[in-house]
């Protein structure tokens, strides 16, 4: 005779509250009140005779026994994803997520996406863009592509693109009374920022111009938003070459200034160590490198 297992609403429950360790949160998230969630756990525990959670005053955390069913349910319930996916797309084309940063699926990687999709018409392609950490499993993504140091522990990185930072403009804002023409002239426009990736007060250092008020201006928390108001007219922009280069080369940006600084920070490409490369992974890569090498060869000047 088959053992009776837990009715599976009380093991999403645990779950679910054994990773966001608050049952208000979990209520939330499972669109049920706390009172049915403190139930369900309850429930699970008279079923297993063990305590799972320890209950404080305002805390919650997993006793020795929770700890040691967590591993079981999460693997349960990625065997049950995959096996309802896999029965859901059977015949269907095979699907390819990518998260990605708005900013640079906005500015870098949208722009040259219909290329990739007219020559890969068995491959549909789901874009995700997002700037939190990628949680693999959780997020069911395929490829994440990130703006950082190239180190991800229990990932594999693939070097995409460098840049540099450099202040970009209008073309309107090269004429008139206060035309750019050295870096000092800032001081009669506004400066924009980026939020976390804008340094200007460095770059002024180096262009020589201490007297321009490196704090005045917005800041904007979202790359292309910066970038789309410098396109405005809205001010400068210190941008990143890679998020600039479409806009500079259609004369919708110009670089009033020939100082640039390399950026600390690179794009990567990266997926689980522990995952095989689908073949539609392997096919998405090669054409992300190859569009790296179409840009260098149009647009080596600019960069």
């Amino acid at each position: 005779m088959s053992q009776k297992l837990p009715p599976l609403n009380t093991l999403r429950a645990f779950q679910v509250a054994a990773s966001t360790l608050s049952f208000t949160e979990t209520a939330d998230q499972l669109f049920v009140t706390q009172a049915a969630i403190s139930h369900q756990i309850k429930s699970l525990e008279r079923f297993l005779g063990k305590k799972l959670f320890e209950r404080g005053n305002r805390t919650l955390s997993l006793t020795e026994s929770g700890s040691q069913f967590l591993p079981f349910i999460d693997q349960m319930f990625n065997v049950l994803k995959e096996g309802t996916e896999t029965v859901m797309q059977e015949g269907a084309l095979p699907i390819l997520t990518v998260s990605v940063m708005p900013s640079f699926a906005t500015r870098w990687l949208v722009p040259r996406l219909g290329l990739f999709i007219k020559a890969n018409p068995d491959i549909e392609f789901r874009l995700a863009p997002s700037r939190s950490l990628t949680n693999f499993t959780r997020d069911n993504v395929d490829i994440a592509i990130r703006h950082g140091g190239g180190a991800y522990q229990g990932l594999k990185s693939i070097h995409l693109l460098d840049e540099q930072i450099y202040p970009v403009c209008s073309p309107d804002l090269m004429k008139g009374p206060h035309a750019l023409k050295s870096p000092r002239d800032l001081r009669h426009h506004v400066l924009l920022h980026d939020e976390g990736h804008s340094d200007w007060r460095t770059w002024l250092i180096e262009a020589d111009a201490p007297e321009v008020d490196a704090a005045k201006g917005p800041v904007y928390t979202d790359s292309s938003m910066a970038v789309q108001s410098a396109i405005e007219g809205d001010g400068i922009a210190l941008a990143r070459s890679q998020l600039v280069k479409d806009d500079i080369a259609r004369g919708h940006l110009v670089r009033p200034f020939d100082i640039s600084q390399p950026s600390k920070f690179a794009y990567y490409i990266i997926y689980p160590l522990d995952r095989p490369v689908s073949p539609q992974m392997a096919v998405f890569i090669l054409w992300l490198q190859e569009q790296v090498r179409l840009d260098e060869d149009k647009y080596g000047h600019i960069i």
